[in-house]
């Protein structure tokens, strides 16, 4: 059956922290529903005959940058792999994710959270070795390659962290992109660090032992990560150093 035609409703919280005079409020949209109309499309028709005043972030529009990322009808989603027809009803509300700075309307900025989280768990490889550019790279193994290529699959869209009973509870916990990107550097064979040089990164309760296991992180991960696999392997191995 089409749903060609039907009319929807999209409610959005509208506040910008930036103006004194400005109040958090909600505004109902009325619009005619197209066939595949994702609710990135959704919000450009909005913005482009309904109120050119409404922010939200978006970029690629085929879920691979992240930008997207809000509360829909209470649950974190990419706005532009989220299809208006999933709601029956034809009514959506939507928030700006918890956890994050906002700039205003859905808007949030994610991107100074996760350059934080990258600093904290110090994001790269460390190696003694010398990269001369006119030799061969090392040679990996195809399974050491494709797991590590497994968990940099991350497009650090929030999504995961808006979704976390624990970080909503304690603000300076990692959250799980940043326990994913601590395994992924544990499984990259041209890592030199240690278990106990991890354990220093996220060996505490805003690490690795914060985690409650609410699934939440890997139950909304929009490109099905294997987080909490990986948390609960990260904690097994820690748990010996405590």
């Amino acid at each position: 059956m089409s749903n060609k035609g039907r009319e929807i409703t999209i409610t959005a919280l509208k506040y910008d922290p930036q103006v004194k005079a400005s109040k958090p409020h909600f505004v109902e949209y009325k619009l005619e529903e197209t066939p595949g109309m994702t609710l990135f499309v959704a919000l450009n028709y909005i913005r482009e005959h309904l109120d050119s005043d409404l922010s939200f972030d978006f970029v690629c529009r085929a879920g691979i940058c992240g930008s997207c990322g809000m509360m829909v009808n209470g649950k974190p989603r990419l706005a532009c792999r989220t299809l208006t027809s999933e709601f029956k009803d034809g009514k959506i509300q939507l928030l700006p994710m918890p956890a994050f700075k906002l700039l205003k309307d859905l808007s949030v900025n994610t991107g100074e959270w996760m350059n934080g989280m990258s600093k904290r768990v110090e994001s790269w490889i460390h190696s003694t070795k010398k990269v001369d550019i006119a030799r061969l790279e090392e040679r990996v193994e195809p399974e050491s390659a494709q797991e590590t290529f497994e968990l940099d699959r991350c497009i650090e869209c929030g999504i995961c962290v808006a979704a976390c009973g624990t970080k909503i509870m304690r603000p300076d916990f990692i959250g799980a992109v940043g326990l994913n990107r601590v395994a992924r550097f544990e499984v990259d064979v041209h890592d030199e660090r240690t278990t106990e040089d991890f354990y220093e990164l996220i060996g505490d309760d805003n690490g690795v032992f914060g985690c409650m296991t609410l699934l939440g992180c890997e139950d909304n991960c929009p490109k099905n990560l294997p987080l909490q696999t990986k948390i609960a392997y990260m904690r097994r191995k820690l748990v010996a150093l405590r």
